[in-house]
């Protein structure tokens, strides 16, 4: 007679990876610098979640540091724009930090040539009047994310956009004063962080704009360079090659993001009155008169020469040097 076993709850627990006895672990979804990201599912109500596990094993402690600092800063964060923090706990071997899972994954991993290529104008304005949107929410709380890119901007498959992975974040208080370190991703940093003359909330707009590239074009501005190259040509030009795709509307939006001095850059809040992201808000076939309501920028504090007027911009159909140095400071996050 053959008698049938039932499994203990330790031996179910340890077939199913139950984490601090709530948490059930599922397949990898990603990878980072610290260890790697899986799906989970909350056993207690049913939710599906992120789970980011840190190996301590031989980790450093100014790297620990930093992951601690990325869950000080998601603990007090609270908008529809910004990846949630639910839980985080230790185990002997790992560091997890449970967040809210994502479902279509990030605007990066969705451009890859297997999947859906570049995005059109029109989309890309969508997704960036929402990082818009979270970046007005992070500045009035006096956080700079550091590392605005393509790979760390989630989507819902409701389209709504999350800002992700805080581990380079910083509070502005500690960025102004903290010029001695380089970090983010190359193609996507400001001038100013890369010759550490001192971040600021200005810094995410530069690199939000080379985002808007990125989503155009499917590689962000001087992506054809090696990395020490393209930092040379960020801090010598006047602002990264506009694609020629680009409408006149989106090509000014571009050049208020890559304006050189970072006390030039619009704020996060005023580049969403901009009429490059206020047609995005309008139902297709009933975009905004270019030629109206144009966005109202201090004209002594924004006066550039070599940028046609947005009035002139917006006439038009919507088809249609610092010397660079520290270079061995330079800390690259891919």
């Amino acid at each position: 007679m053959i008698m049938s076993r039932t499994p203990t709850t330790a031996q179910f627990h340890q077939k199913n990876k139950i984490l601090n006895d709530k948490y059930l672990l599922g397949d990898e979804i990603g990878k980072g610098a610290y260890g790697r990201v899986c799906k989970g599912l909350d056993s207690e109500n049913g939710d599906f979640v992120a789970i980011k596990q840190v190996s301590l094993e031989n980790i450093l402690p100014e790297d620990l540091a930093s992951i601690m600092q990325e869950i000080d800063l998601l603990k007090n964060l609270n908008h529809k724009n910004i990846v949630k923090y639910l839980d985080s706990f230790k185990t002997k071997s790992h560091l997890h930090i449970i967040l809210e899972y994502i479902e279509n994954g990030s605007l990066a991993s969705i451009i890859k040539p297997n999947k859906f290529g570049a995005f059109p104008e029109s989309l890309v304005a969508v997704y960036i009047s929402q990082v818009l949107e979270g970046l007005v929410y992070l500045h009035e709380q006096g956080v700079i994310h550091r590392d605005i890119k393509g790979a760390n901007i989630l989507t819902t498959k409701e389209g709504l956009v999350k800002l992700a992975d805080f581990g380079v974040a910083t509070k502005l208080t500690e960025a102004d004063v903290n010029t001695d370190s380089v970090v983010g991703t190359p193609y996507w940093m400001a001038p100013e962080v890369i010759v550490m003359s001192g971040v600021s909330a200005a810094s995410d707009i530069w690199s939000m704009g080379c985002t808007v590239i990125e989503l155009l074009t499917c590689v962000p501005p001087y992506y054809d360079l090696q990395p020490m190259t393209a930092l040379y040509r960020i801090v010598e030009e006047e602002h990264p090659p506009i694609p020629e795709i680009a409408s006149p509307l989106l090509a000014d939006f571009l050049r208020q993001c890559f304006r050189k001095d970072a006390k030039l850059r619009p704020d996060a809040k005023t580049l969403l009155q901009h009429p490059w992201i206020q047609n995005s808000r309008r139902p297709q076939g009933k975009l905004r008169n270019p030629s109206v309501e144009l966005i109202q920028i201090d004209d002594k504090k924004m006066e550039d020469k070599s940028v046609a007027p947005i009035e002139e911009l917006a006439s038009k159909s919507i088809s249609d040097g610092v010397s660079v140095s520290f270079w061995l400071n330079v800390v690259f996050c891919y």
